[in-house]
């Protein structure tokens, strides 16, 4: 099944020159998430972890998922001020703004091997800020799997380049 197909692109979204790759209608179409999250749990299974992270929000649709298809812990990576407990912060920049995400300081183990999931990589600044939580909590990075990849946007590479293994199901260009 070629999941592109359910991929909506929504132009000047959030701002004027991004092009928006919207991936609920693939997910309110039952045979393409299921596709989505078969294919995603074949490369999972190939990757020896412990624990599954995935960044709110989008990336906690799939991650559930495959926390479920895997028997594996679901971690949340949230935006700052989400979560009720004493977390790790860490600021980054996006392709259109800025932001903080924080994990619980109690969620990851040292030496944990941790995935992460994401529905999407652009320039890797949200996959960076996640990978430096991880390790802050005393984890290893284990591998990035991202729904869609914009393959010209450099993240993918970014992460690449930085000795992170990266798996992507959907390659679009940036915009």
């Amino acid at each position: 099944m070629d999941l592109s197909k359910y991929i909506r692109s929504i132009p000047d979204y959030p701002k004027k020159g991004i092009l928006f790759r919207d991936i609920t209608t693939l997910i309110k179409n039952k045979e393409a998430f299921k596709e989505a999250i078969d294919q995603l749990s074949k490369i999972a299974s190939k990757i020896k972890f412990d624990k599954l992270v995935a960044v709110e929000s989008r990336g906690f649709v799939f991650a559930s998922a495959l926390s479920y298809n895997l028997s594996k812990p679901f971690i949340l990576i949230r935006k700052k001020g989400k979560l009720p407990a004493d977390t790790f912060s860490q600021d980054f920049v996006l392709e259109y703004g800025k932001a903080t995400i924080e994990i619980h300081k109690d969620s990851i183990n040292k030496n944990d091997s941790v995935l992460i999931i994401d529905d999407l990589i652009a320039t890797g600044g949200t996959a960076e800020a996640a990978a430096k939580l991880v390790e802050k909590s005393g984890g290893n990075i284990a591998g990035f799997i991202f729904v869609i990849n914009l393959y010209d946007l450099g993240g993918v590479n970014n992460l690449k380049n930085k000795g992170y293994q990266t798996h992507s199901l959907i390659e679009f260009p940036g915009h």
